[in-house]
């Protein structure tokens, strides 16, 4: 713990400000994905197995199949689809859509701080770059005729540090920001899907059909 203590007061002294203000918003970075990744194992996100069965047998007109699918399943969707079998008319269809949609929304709290986080941490670190540069020039103005190389090379390096940490925040944090986009993408295909099979399944469409089939034959046979 000392020699850590004392590497991160090494960077402070070396970066300024800047790094301590990148060094806090990675520990906040990390709290979130840590939290996201709890919340979306907890959600069940991705994880519709038994859920994708129960809407499989609703399509084919097993019902008792699809309650039995459904007590199985832990997906966050449950209680919507739940929702969706109580009936079938549009006011019902809307509500199951709003209700999964704030389901989406619970799900996708906090994806906006770390895209903030993405964004401004390589400003951040160009931002301590550049009050390094004017630092090292005002040292070397004030070394006058005896200028030293080795100061202005040290100033810029150390210039350079909090670009570099800017980009190391900014790096992992853009690729799990995009992960997690891509899974909250995935579900909202899939509840699309799942939805409207809810409300328009094969068997009653099957049934609808033979039904016109049926009344077409009778008017020609009449």
């Amino acid at each position: 713990m000392d020699k850590i203590a004392s590497a991160l007061r090494g960077i402070l002294d070396l970066g300024g400000p800047v790094v301590a203000v990148l060094i806090l918003t990675s520990i906040i970075t990390l709290t979130v994905v840590f939290y996201k990744l709890w919340q979306y194992r907890a959600a069940g996100v991705g994880r519709h197995v038994e859920l994708n069965l129960a809407v499989q047998a609703w399509d084919r007109g097993d019902k008792a199949l699809t309650e039995r699918h459904l007590n199985k399943s832990r997906s966050y969707l449950v209680p919507v689809i739940k929702m969706g079998l109580n009936g079938n008319c549009p006011e019902l269809s809307e509500r199951t859509d709003a209700e999964a949609e704030e389901r989406f929304s619970r799900l996708e709290r906090g994806l906006s701080a770390l895209d903030m986080v993405a964004q401004l941490a390589p400003l951040m670190g160009l931002f301590g770059t550049v009050l390094g540069m004017i630092e090292a020039f005002q040292k070397l103005q004030s070394a006058g005729s005896s200028v030293d190389p080795s100061l202005l090379a040290g100033g810029i390096w150390v210039a350079l540090l909090t670009t570099a940490a800017g980009l190391a925040v900014a790096m992992p944090t853009s690729l799990i920001l995009s992960w997690l986009e891509a899974r909250m993408h995935q579900e909202r295909v899939f509840t699309n899907r799942v939805l409207r099979t809810l409300f328009a399944p094969g068997h009653s469409m099957v049934e609808s059909k033979q039904t016109l089939h049926s009344t077409d034959l009778a008017s020609h046979g009449a």
